[in-house]
Parts: structure tokens; C-alpha cells; sequence
């Protein structure tokens, strides 16, 4: 029987150091260079010469000094991101995804958050992110107020925005990546007019947010092409509990026979919309019809299961840092991503069909 000792990290070196770019070549029988160029994925190097490297790394447990790299070649490896905070679902996942995104591109990442949302906090901290060093930086910030921060930034820096917003002037500096928010309200109040509702409400986002303004303007523009009734419900946050009031504000429309159908602008309003009609003893969808926006993970298991707008979080992510890495193109068309309908148990054809 052979028994073969692999060395753990940092056995076998003076003083139990741990193992360096030498000890990777001295065990792979290859060159400094040859090294450096299997960790940089080079081109040019044979197969049998890289596996040969890779293994040495495998036994040896090696793990690259991405600090001392930095400092050798000026280069921090860091994504800044800058949003707006964890408590918004859109958000917190996005960042999540562009993390995941960068790290597996080698990057590191330093997220800044808001506490206040207007251009001067947003100035401040895009100012604290570049102090930091960071090679380009990723906002993820749908609000207006703070997107004009940039306008006075003069960064030098490339620049992403994940923000819905479609006015983009001609100077602004930042790249932007977005779900396409306008056509994901234009499925959303597509799927109710199909099944015959003309009386969709609809339970609209806070002011300032891109993200808000554009589901409002998707539902109306599906509403004005049907010769529809416009019936706006506007909601104080995208929470749950803002959902409830403007629930409770149409039960009567909806006894009435004045409301069938509801599109709530994120699935935490249509959460407190749907906990206001039960209360009200409303059945979904019998009653009425509800659909919401973000196909969250507790959609699927609310009574009854919610009908809703999908955001391809993951896409985003990989989206902008694409466009981060990229950031020296000329191209600054906006990357749009379209979202996808979930239809599930919450909608049906009204009464009257």
C-alpha cells in the first residue's frame, strides 16, 4: 500500500509560513513566470504544464495574495457598491447577485448603504467609496434624488446604474442596467385584461423611486390602449402595512362592483391588500383578482398563491458587473432585461365574465 502525505497549508516551510508563487513553481517543476501565467489564465501555456501547476496548488494550498498584488500593480481589485439599504427586497437582492458576480470574476466588493436619500448623502458616500480605492463603482439606488448625486460627482471611475430610469441625458457619466419595470406593469395588467377585468386598481409605489414610476406608467398605458377606468391607489412605502390601508381604502369599490382586479406594486403591498380583504371576508380571486411585482419566495405560498412579476435578480447582477468591467466602451446604450409573469391562484375572470 502507498501512502502519499499531502502537505496542509503552510507545513513544511520555515516557521510554518504560508506557501508562496516559489513553492508552487519548485513543486510544479516550472518557472516564477510559468505560474503567474496559469493564475492569470494566459493562453500560453501548454495543458499538461497547467494541470501540472494546478495540481502543485491543490497539494500545497496555496491561495494568491490578492493585498500584495494590489500594491505590485496599483490595482485594488474592489468593486464599490452603493445603495440605498437592506430592507428593500430589489435592492438587497441585487446586490447580492452583483457579490456573487464579482466574486467569482476575483473581485472583491465594499458595499456602502444609505441612511438618507438625497444627492448630498449619495455624494458623500460614492466620495468614501473612491477614497477607498475601488476600480469602478455599482449604484444600486431606483431613487431619483439619489441618481443626481452623479451629476456633481466628476468620477473617474466607470460607473453602473441599476436604476429603471429612461431619461438618461446625454452627460450623464454612468453606464445603466435595469429590469424592464414598464413592461413587466404592461404583462402584469396585460394578464387581468385578458381574463376580462376593465376595473383594475392599481396600488402604487412611493414617489421618487424609478422603479415606481415606471409599473405606474406600464398599468396606465395598458388601461388607456383598453379604454379602461383609471383608479389609482398611491401607497406611502413599498411595505406591507401601506398595502393593507389601500386595501382597506377599496373594499367598498370592490363590493360596489367598482374594483375587480388589483395590481399592487410589489408583493409586500399585495401581502397587506390580500390580509385587508380577508379581513373584509372579500374572496381572492373570486371576489376580486390580485397580482403583484418581485415573485417573492413567500409568493408561491400565500393564500391563495400570489399571481406576480419575476425579476431576473441574477441576470441584473451578472449584467452590471459586465458593464463595470467593460466600462472603457463607448456603448452607454442602457442593458434592459425583461422580467416574467408568474401566473398563479390570486387571479381569475371576474364575477361578471
Amino acid at each position: 500500500m502507498t501512502v502519499v502525505n499531502i502537505a496542509q497549508p503552510g507545513q513544511g516551510r520555515p516557521g510554518n509560513r504560508p506557501p508562496s508563487m516559489a513553492d508552487v513553481a519548485a513543486m510544479a517543476g516550472v518557472s516564477h513566470q510559468t505560474v503567474s501565467r496559469v493564475l492569470n489564465d494566459h493562453p500560453n501555456v501548454r495543458a499538461g504544464t497547467r494541470e501540472q501547476v494546478l495540481d502543485a496548488i491543490r497539494q500545497l494550498g496555496y491561495r494568491r495574495n490578492r493585498a500584495a498584488r494590489a500594491l505590485a500593480t496599483s490595482h485594488s481589485s474592489t468593486i464599490g457598491i452603493l445603495t440605498i439599504g437592506s430592507e428593500f427586497f430589489g435592492p438587497q437582492s441585487t446586490v447580492l447577485a452583483i457579490e456573487a458576480a464579482a466574486r467569482a470574476q476575483g473581485y472583491f466588493v465594499t458595499v456602502t448603504a444609505l441612511d438618507r436619500y438625497d444627492a448630498y448623502s449619495a455624494s458623500e458616500a460614492l466620495n468614501h467609496l473612491v477614497d477607498q480605492g475601488v476600480e469602478g463603482v455599482v449604484m444600486v439606488a431606483p431613487f431619483e434624488k439619489v441618481i443626481e448625486a452623479l451629476d456633481d460627482a466628476g468620477l473617474t471611475i466607470p460607473v453602473v446604474v441599476v436604476a429603471a430610469r429612461t431619461n438618461v441625458p446625454d452627460s450623464d457619466p454612468a453606464h445603466y442596467v435595469y429590469v424592464d419595470q414598464r413592461e413587466g406593469a404592461r404583462q402584469a395588467t396585460g394578464h387581468l385584461l385578458s381574463l376580462g377585468h376593465r376595473k383594475i386598481a392599481h396600488v402604487s409605489g412611493p414617489t421618487g423611486w424609478f422603479d415606481a414610476t415606471e409599473r405606474q406608467i406600464g398599468w396606465q398605458e395598458k388601461m388607456l390602449e383598453a379604454k379602461a377606468p383609471i383608479i389609482e391607489v398611491p401607497a406611502e412605502s413599498w411595505q406591507a402595512q401601506s398595502g393593507y390601508e389601500a386595501g382597506k381604502r377599496l373594499v367598498d369599490s370592490v363590493r360596489a362592483g367598482e374594483v375587480s382586479a388589483v395590481f399592487a406594486a410589489n408583493d409586500y403591498l399585495a401581502t397587506g391588500v390580500l390580509r385587508a380583504f380577508w379581513e373584509a371576508d372579500l374572496e381572492v380571486p373570486t371576489d376580486v383578482s390580485v397580482i403583484g411585482f418581485d415573485d417573492l419566495q413567500i409568493s408561491n405560498f400565500l393564500i391563495p398563491s400570489l399571481t406576480t412579476v419575476r425579476q431576473p435578480f441574477r441576470d441584473v447582477g451578472h449584467a452590471a458587473l459586465t458593464e463595470l468591467l467593460d466600462g472603457a466602451t463607448a456603448d452607454k446604450t442602457p442593458k434592459v432585461i425583461v422580467p416574467t409573469l408568474v401566473i398563479r391562484a390570486s387571479t381569475a375572470p371576474p364575477k361578471s365574465s
